[in-house]
């Protein structure tokens, strides 16, 4: 009696799994082609998806390392380089000695890269709320539940 018990928890679990499969793929494709529709609004900012990614880093998490930065955005130090040598040439970062180890340099966006990265992020927003006033009240709030549920899933990610 507690094998037929034990399969038909392995049942359940397989389920389980292929619904949170079956999700992950509709996720993982929504956020994909959400994400695309909304670079669109990029082009406004003057700075290519690169830079602008490296300062959104920078904005909201504060400054890094090159290699910190480089890590972050999943990139090599060498490319990192070459996007920091741009958004200095652009004065929307500053780099600075790391006040605990002198050999180290941070980088850190500038009030002028901040502001640039709001407008850019704002852009963005305003474009999504145009397209959500397509939905109704009650979707909104569904997407509005399901960005939380999200932001409690990347809070816990192992």
């Amino acid at each position: 009696m507690a094998e037929v018990k034990h399969k038909k928890v392995k049942r359940k679990e397989a389920g389980l799994r292929t619904e949170a499969t079956i999700a992950a793929d509709h996720l993982h494709s929504a956020a994909i082609h959400l994400l695309r529709r909304l670079r669109r609004q990029d082009a406004g900012s003057g700075i290519g998806p690169a830079q602008l990614s490296a300062l959104s880093v920078l904005v909201f998490a504060g400054p890094r390392t090159l290699g910190e930065l480089a890590a972050a955005e999943q990139v090599k130090p060498p490319t990192m380089s070459r996007i920091v040598a741009g958004l200095k040439r652009g004065r929307l970062v500053k780099l600075t000695r790391d006040i605990k180890d002198g050999r180290r340099l941070l980088v850190q966006a500038s009030p002028q890269g901040a502001r640039l990265l709001g407008k850019a992020r704002r852009r963005r927003i305003e474009d999504l709320a145009l397209q959500l006033e397509a939905l109704t009240r009650s979707e909104i709030a569904q997407l509005d539940a399901a960005a939380g549920l999200l932001e409690k899933l990347l809070r816990d990610w192992r």
